[in-house]
């Protein structure tokens, strides 16, 4: 057996988009990524939006996805540490996905020691400068009270209705935004160096899979996607690489 010694880092899969044909042959993908780096997986971090939509009800999860779940629940039974940086679009997960799958679940950025590297991670949506209305909203999705009106809605109609709006926001995706958001994370990045020293920043929801030093020892990095990209950053020891699969 391999020495599981690298940390993998990836995000972005929006499994249940566009359609359920297409989501499940990228499903099958990613369950054949996490097959290979199994091998030699010591740690594996997910920054965010693995489903396009995902919504815990107090007996309901959204269907489908169910290579995804027992993959997961596999590795983390295996001893493999994974956790999970929810995004914009699964931010309410509320126990399920810890209890059942054996998932660390983080909802705000976190810094972390690994490897003697200090990694800033987080899904990165909301931050920096800008966006007020993307925050505005966020801020309403967030909301306990919101929350509890949502839930009380059937799960059908409440999944049906966010699934619609969740393909309204992708419509308003475009390269300029992206370019934006990118340059909003970098900024945002260096702000944080004037007080504390990062070696890597990366981060999601860009969807632009890139590494940039934005310093003499700290770099931004994006994961990408797994819709588009196929891509994820590999470290072994202290060496940092994006591959695609």
């Amino acid at each position: 057996m391999q020495t599981r010694n690298k940390i993998y880092f990836a995000s972005d899969f929006h499994l249940g988009a566009p359609n359920k044909n297409e989501s499940i042959e990228r499903e099958k993908k990613i369950c054949n990524w996490l097959d290979e780096i199994s091998k030699d997986a010591r740690e594996i971090y997910l920054l965010g939006d693995l489903f396009d939509f995902w919504f815990e009800y107090k007996k309901v999860i959204p269907k489908g996805f169910e290579r995804l779940k027992g993959k997961l629940a596999h590795l983390t039974d295996d001893g493999i540490k994974i956790s999970l940086f929810i995004g914009n679009h699964d931010l309410w997960t509320f126990g399920y996905l810890e209890n059942e799958l054996g998932l660390n679940i983080y909802k705000k950025p976190e810094i972390i020691k690994i490897n003697n590297l200090i990694f800033y991670l987080a899904h990165g949506d909301g931050l920096g400068k800008g966006n007020h209305l993307f925050k505005f909203i966020k801020s309403i999705y967030r909301n306990p009270i919101c929350q509890f009106l949502f839930k009380i809605l059937p799960s059908s109609i409440g999944i049906s209705l966010a699934q619609k709006l969740s393909n309204r926001s992708k419509k308003k995706q475009n390269l300029n935004n992206e370019l934006i958001g990118e340059k909003n994370l970098i900024n945002y990045s260096k702000e944080i160096l004037k007080n504390k020293h990062i070696d890597f920043f990366i981060f999601g929801h860009i969807h632009r899979p890139k590494i940039i030093e934005i310093s003499k020892k700290s770099k931004y990095v994006n994961l990408g996607d797994w819709v588009t990209h196929f891509s994820y950053a590999e470290l072994e020891k202290e060496n940092l690489l994006l591959k695609n699969f």
